[in-house]
């Protein structure tokens, strides 16, 4: 059992910053990667940012150089950093965990999600 738990979203103003969490636990021999993605309304999940557990990272065009991805901490947990939020940066955040079992096996385990609203 492994479970993947956000917290931080929360109604912030235009231009302003957040920072949003993502903890795991359960049953891991090791995190591979953490993942934050996004769903608004009518739209599709997408990535937001990604870190493996070497520090290798991707962003999304759309948030570079506003969003930062924090390394995968030895509690396995990772943090990202908004700053300069946007309207159009209101969604659902989810965090997804790709861990690998003591079996050699990768999975996949998503959050229940956080919403971050940001008002003009």
């Amino acid at each position: 059992q492994v479970n993947v738990v956000e917290s931080g979203g929360t109604l912030v103003q235009a231009e302003g910053s957040l920072s949003l969490s993502c903890a795991v636990s359960g049953r891991i021999f090791r995190v591979n990667a953490m993942g934050w993605y996004r769903q608004a309304p009518g739209n599709q999940r997408d990535l937001v940012a990604r870190i493996t557990d070497i520090g290798t990272t991707n962003y999304a065009n759309s948030v570079q150089g506003r969003f930062t991805i924090s390394k995968i901490n030895a509690d396995n947990t990772v943090t990202l950093q908004m700053k300069s939020l946007k309207p159009e940066d209101t969604a659902v955040y989810y965090c997804k965990a790709s861990i690998l079992d003591r079996l050699g096996r990768f999975n996949d385990y998503w959050g229940q999600g956080t919403q971050v609203t940001v008002s003009s």
